[in-house]
């Protein structure tokens, strides 16, 4: 929706973090935990087994950020966690990560994971990493991901082990690798997309080391399971800044293999400059859907935010170059709908999540038809169909699409939408869009015209859909004399 802009919408960083005000801030925040930290560590400490609270929920203390699901390490073997669990919960533990040492627990608005100290490596054609259990804490710490998840609080005592120096990488918002990131990726290939996922979910830099081994190792990443690229890219698409995890997985090579649209979308301009950067606008336009996100309710939402991803997918396929110099992608709505599909299928999302982005692609051009007002309440009627219960989502699609410098022409823009949801929402009071059905159900029209169930009926349901949005509710009258004119013209 209008002229392409690479200006991207800034989203405010996180503050630093001062090393002299980590202290006070994990004091307090392991106060707030208290009532389950201390129990959980006196319980273990009286099996004669260690426990310590490890990676997240640390790091985030540190950060003045509340945490209720609270991940432990300890020396315990599965089957002692798990009698000492059901001690603390009541009973109410489950052990799908039986296999990883991860037993879980729930006790109120808690829920705890507790699990085996553990190293994990993957062996090189390996799609599932190989789980052995560790005796210490320290060899638990130095197989994480990133120094700033690399550090625990034992308990009972609250002793803050920090081996690596996370506390001063997250002071300098900063990711790095306890040991070399090329040991790491090797051994966990997925890491590599957390360091793009934390980048977004934090919005700290990435240490260079860690760039170049990801950059180097990137294909490595093609062994790890679709359903967890999946995962990460979820988490990293819904976080605070996620521009800064996409521009590093493009950057790195990364995106060529779990995303490779989007470094597609970076067409070469041609000499006259008569187009600009599809890229660019693409992550400006998921931003300014971020911005509109509260339209849809609480949190992140991953189809608005996949389809702003996603909704120029088409263009570097459509992409013709006329003799007058133009460029034009057209029908890349259509393109990039089915592209969509493809990909979404290849990462294993579920079919309702590829249909509801894959709509969105397809529909995010259609507002264009609509010019200054000119749309009969047919066509509105119709728009509001297609769009089924991704209305909503179209809305804030079709307004952050619009990325044009020219304040004037935005502004335009903004109030032909503003009238175009006045007329939706004026059509759906009084005739129920949402709900949208003929005036004559299935059994009323196999009584009409005398015939029974079968193809012949879905056909007339569709006739009687079709003259609903072009002409409105009818009276019953009136519906049986346009179905019998209808059937007697077959």
């Amino acid at each position: 929706m209008g002229a392409l802009d690479s200006t991207a919408v800034s989203t405010p960083r996180p503050e630093p973090v001062r090393v002299a005000d980590v202290p006070a801030r994990v004091a307090e925040a392991l106060d707030a935990m208290g009532e389950v930290l201390d129990e959980l560590g006196a319980l273990f400490a009286g099996a004669g087994e260690e426990l310590a609270l490890v990676g997240g929920p640390v790091r985030d203390a540190m950060l003045g950020r509340a945490h209720h699901d609270l991940d432990f390490a300890t020396s315990a073997r599965p089957e002692v966690t798990e009698r000492l669990l059901k001690r603390f919960a009541g009973g109410a533990t489950w052990d799908m990560g039986r296999a990883f040492g991860t037993i879980g627990a729930r006790r109120g608005d808690w829920v705890v994971e507790v699990t085996t100290y553990r190293s994990e490596s993957y062996d090189p054609s390996s799609r599932k990493p190989e789980v052995d259990f560790g005796d210490t804490l320290a060899g638990d710490l130095g197989r994480r991901d990133f120094t700033v998840n690399a550090m625990a609080v034992r308990l009972p005592g609250r002793e803050v082990e920090d081996p690596y120096g996370g506390v001063v990488d997250l002071a300098q918002q900063v990711l790095r690798t306890p040991g070399t990131p090329e040991d790491s990726f090797t051994d966990d290939p997925l890491r590599m997309m957390r360091a793009a996922r934390f980048a977004a979910q934090l919005g700290f830099e990435v240490a260079p080391e860690v760039v170049t081994a990801m950059t180097a190792m990137a294909e490595r990443i093609s062994i790890v399971s679709a359903e967890r690229v999946r995962d990460e890219l979820v988490k990293l698409v819904c976080a605070p800044y996620p521009r800064l995890g996409l521009t590093l997985l493009v950057e790195t090579g990364l995106a060529d293999h779990v995303l490779p649209e989007l470094p597609a979308l970076a067409l070469e301009r041609d000499e006259h400059h008569r187009h600009k950067d599809v890229y660019e606008h693409t992550l400006t336009v998921l931003e300014q859907a971020i911005d509109l996100e509260h339209r849809l309710g609480d949190g992140p939402d991953f189809i608005a935010r996949f389809a702003a991803l996603m909704h120029d997918v088409g263009k570097p396929r459509t992409r013709r170059f006329l003799d007058d110099g133009t460029v034009t992608f057209h029908h890349h709505d259509v393109v990039g709908a089915k592209i969509t599909r493809k990909r979404m299928k290849a990462l294993r999302f579920s079919n309702d999540e590829i249909d509801a982005v894959a709509t969105l692609v397809e529909l995010h051009l259609r507002f264009h038809g609509y010019g200054s007002g000119e749309w009969t309440d047919s066509a509105v009627r119709r728009y509001v169909r297609d769009a089924g219960d991704q209305l909503e989502r179209l809305h804030v699609l079709t307004r952050a699409d619009c990325t044009t410098r020219n304040r004037r022409k935005a502004e335009r823009l903004r109030r032909t939408y503003d009238d175009l949801e006045a007329r939706i929402a004026r059509l759906s009071e009084e005739e129920e869009l949402a709900s949208l059905r003929p005036d004559l159900d299935g059994n009323q029209i196999m009584e009409i015209l005398g015939i029974g169930p079968g193809r012949e009926v879905g056909e007339a349901y569709r006739f009687l859909l079709d003259l609903r949005l072009e002409h409105g509710p009818q009276d019953p009258a009136a519906a049986e004399a346009a179905l019998r004119e209808w059937w007697a013209s077959r």
